[in-house]
């Protein structure tokens, strides 16, 4: 005869009304969620191979066109905290959908942008309304979906985010080559169109969202108590260092690839991205390279990498910059995904808002990056930018060493008290 605990968790098993592989509503959820990452960082980021032509148009340096991105970037950071809390009282499906609209809406507006500084205007507001999505996303899952099927979810809703990003600068780029840059921004809006409609036919509704009061006490609470968190503010800042290097060499590397020696062509330098590809197994091994060296073991071999693929990409040949730039993606992506995963084991209590925080911090460095690498290019060439992630990933290495020194005085204080007693 069984157990009773045994019984009790069969129960439990038989009675949860959450999604699972084989359920009707599961594959429709993770399809609908997979839509919306290809369609929101298709979005956020359809500037970036597309910077030295919006240059060439608006006689812009590559600083000031860097803003396009920045922007945006900069926007959804500022608004990732306040949209989780709505998603609170108003509920994920809503929130995504309305996230969703706005972006597209304001989308087809880009290609018809007067002006660097109306381009720079509506795609901060882009920003600011993809922000919706990373807010709410993550928390519809955990609440539809059973815990054993979460992670396959999370998977493809992330693989969605990664491709989106990787497949938007390709698009723009070949269609910038033959038609213009904003034609090649119009077909990524049309294309987001095609995705946002798909989620909002494939999501069921949410059976398990229950409404909260809006309260911005218990909010800054939350926040209060992250940020007190050393770990935490650790791991914030790592994610922000990390996403530095990242932003700073994907807004320049179009201006480089585009200058002599290489000079390629728009479409070639889009498809530059699908080193993309490469992120989606780092992030994939993180997990395994946290199990056999540490969490900050894995750290310091993804810096390693980051830093060997900067300096590589020094090179004036186009193989060496390619091996560079796999070996930047690399360690990104390894690194990001080893902090990022850090803040929801780290935090005790509103792991929402923890990861919420982590994104802020992670599209604040994204946005920092691409600013401060285009305007380092302008005043030193590529080796400026490269300087730049020098110094970011130096960041990084001592706050790591930082945590590891703390972590052995904590560890000795115990050991003083008990000989003290």
């Amino acid at each position: 005869m069984p157990p009773a605990s045994t019984k009790a968790a069969a129960t439990n098993a038989s009675a949860d009304t959450r999604l699972s592989p084989g359920a009707p509503g599961y594959r429709r959820t993770s399809l609908a969620l997979f839509a919306a990452g290809l369609a929101a960082f298709a979005l956020l980021y359809s500037t970036q191979a597309l910077l030295p032509a919006i240059s060439a148009e608006f006689g812009a340096t590559a600083s000031a066109a860097s803003w396009t991105v920045s922007a945006a970037t900069g926007a959804l950071a500022l608004c990732v905290l306040p949209l989780s809390a709505l998603s609170e009282r108003f509920g994920r499906r809503a929130m995504m959908t309305a996230s969703l609209t706005v972006a597209v809406a304001v989308a087809l507006l880009v290609p018809l942008a007067p002006n660097l500084e109306s381009l720079i205007a509506l795609r901060a507001l882009q920003g600011a309304a993809l922000a919706g999505l990373p807010a709410s996303a993550m928390a519809y899952l955990a609440e539809e979906v059973r815990p054993k099927a979460l992670i396959a979810a999370i998977g493809l809703f992330v693989a969605g985010n990664s491709i989106g990003g990787m497949s938007g600068r390709i698009v723009t780029g070949w269609v910038a080559q033959m038609w213009g840059w904003r034609a090649g921004l119009a077909a990524v809006g049309l294309t987001s169109l095609l995705c946002v409609v798909a989620f909002r036919a494939l999501l069921p509704k949410a059976r398990h969202f229950t409404p909260g009061p809006l309260n911005p006490k218990v909010l800054v609470s939350s926040v209060r108590t992250h940020l007190s968190d050393p770990l935490l503010v650790r791991l914030y800042v790592i994610g922000a260092l990390f996403m530095t290097v990242f932003g700073a060499v994907y807004t320049v590397i179009g201006y480089r690839l585009v200058e002599a020696p290489f000079s390629l062509p728009q479409g070639v330098i889009g498809s530059i991205f699908l080193v993309y590809l490469v992120g989606t197994v780092a992030s994939a091994a993180a997990g395994k390279l946290v199990g056999r060296l540490g969490r900050r073991g894995a750290l310091y071999l993804a810096v390693s990498t980051t830093a060997a693929g900067l300096l590589l990409s020094l090179s004036d040949s186009l193989a060496a910059v390619l091996a560079g730039l796999v070996l930047i993606t690399a360690g990104f992506f390894a690194g990001h995904a080893v902090a990022s995963s850090s803040v929801s084991r780290t935090a005790k209590t509103a792991r929402a808002q923890a990861s919420a925080l982590y994104q802020s911090a992670y599209y604040l460095g994204s946005s920092a990056g691409g600013t401060l690498g285009a305007i380092a290019f302008h005043a030193g060439g590529w080796a400026g930018t490269v300087l730049i992630g020098l110094v970011a990933v130096l960041g990084v290495v001592s706050v790591t060493l930082y945590g590891s020194h703390s972590a052995r005085v904590a560890a000795r204080r115990p050991q003083l008290a008990a000989a003290c007693n």
